[in-house]
């Protein structure tokens, strides 16, 4: 019998739920279609990087169905993209397929599901649950839908989730012709694993969080596959790779963050176990927010976070000792027009990492953002000299439907 993929899980559990419905169900239907365009300043670091600009389209439709008691909900949101030269950025995905039942104090959900865990604005250190979508940027924020079933319990003490989860999904890399790359392209098709049921071992999660006054808590244990893989260079059909293998591990994460007056002030921390090795890392700053600048309707955060790592330049996250800081304005105008600027220093490598993020709707349907992003490392043990002819400038444009 051939083993049930995450995308036939999802699907199972949809149609299970749809069927086993006697109620009405009422329909909404939106979405939207993204054209994005980038330019880089510099020519590619590698052979195959021959392009200077890059055009990409995304589709992403979002339907909801809910029946008429209001119990039961269906959630489909599909994803696709085109890109004009990455043949691995051109992609489709089920970002999520999923029923909730409601009842009282418990929520049942199944299905490919997406859940952000977290609180700090520079890296979502303890971020487990699902996928990176590496082929999308390098700034982990995009996700792949992850299989799952997740009983959550609402109680005076708090949130109790404990999550199910059926399937693993493979982190996604950008092709030789992509840009923002390292000098070896991933063998994606290559990947190996600790765990005898490779990409079909199941998962288990349990979360609890709550909110105290001023303070939100969350801490979780998660037991499965680790969603960072290693990275080991490897000779295949004459040509050097990079050959993902995926360790079994144990994590405990917290995430606190406290609302006093116009400060946040948040930390993430976790403890990382794995055959190879264990470790701490922590992820923690605040955000200072000065109301009605000039006695008009708009608002500036200032931020500031330190990422630490134990394992000092071995970590293979870049936040191993690294200094954010940023800033955030928000006009609060009918065009919801706001701009990000925020810099990373890595305090081991003298290396900076520097990003402008602005954006506004344009009437009902059209959202239009621009993005900066410039990288400047020097140290060659630094990963992020990989990056050092990738900065760039992006436009997107939204239409929203």
């Amino acid at each position: 019998m051939e083993r049930s993929t995450p995308k036939r899980l999802a699907a199972l559990c949809f149609c299970t739920a749809l069927a086993g419905s006697a109620y009405a169900l009422e329909m909404d239907a939106t979405g939207k279609v993204t054209l994005e365009g980038r330019a880089f300043f510099d020519d590619g670091a590698y052979p195959e990087q021959s392009q200077n600009s890059n055009l990409s389209v995304t589709i992403e439709p979002d339907l909801y169905w809910e029946t008429d008691d209001r119990n039961h909900t269906f959630y489909f949101k599909p994803f696709l993209r085109l890109d004009q030269h990455d043949d691995e950025r051109t992609h489709a995905d089920i970002r999520e397929l999923s029923w909730t039942y409601y009842q009282g104090d418990w929520e049942l959900r199944a299905g490919l599901r997406k859940v952000f865990w977290g609180v700090t604005e520079f890296q979502h250190l303890v971020d487990v649950i699902n996928q990176t979508d590496g082929v999308e940027d390098i700034d982990n924020e995009e996700k792949l839908g992850q299989p799952m079933i997740n009983l959550s319990l609402v109680r005076d003490w708090g949130i109790f989730d404990l999550y199910l989860l059926p399937g693993f999904r493979e982190r996604t890399f950008a092709g030789a012709d992509g840009r923002l790359r390292g000098p070896l392209v991933v063998a994606t098709n290559e990947a190996e694993y600790e765990s005898a049921a490779g990409d079909h071992h199941t998962d288990v999660a349990v979360r609890w969080s709550h909110t105290i006054d001023a303070y939100d808590i969350g801490a979780h244990i998660f037991h499965g596959t680790n969603r960072d893989p290693i990275l080991s260079p490897r000779v295949i059909n004459g040509q050097t790779v990079l050959v993902p293998y995926y360790e079994q591990m144990t994590q405990f994460g917290v995430d606190l963050q406290a609302t006093l007056d116009s400060w946040l002030w948040k930390a993430e921390v976790l403890w990382r176990d794995t055959d190879r090795e264990d470790y701490w890392a922590t992820q923690a700053g605040f955000e200072y927010t000065f109301y009605g600048i000039n006695e008009s309707d708009a608002d500036l955060g200032v931020l500031l976070e330190y990422g630490w790592d134990e394992r000092g330049t071995d970590a293979t996250s870049p936040f191993q000792n690294d200094l954010s800081l940023g800033a955030r304005l928000t006009l609060n105008d009918a065009q919801s027009s706001e701009l990000l600027a925020g810099i990373i220093y890595d305090l081991d490598y003298d290396s900076t990492t520097f990003q402008i993020e602005a954006s506004r709707r344009l009437g009902a349907q059209w959202k239009v953002s621009l993005d900066l992003r410039y990288f400047d490392a020097n140290d060659t043990r630094d990963p992020l000299t990989a990056f050092n002819d990738d900065s760039h400038i992006q436009l997107t444009i939204e239409r929203y439907f």
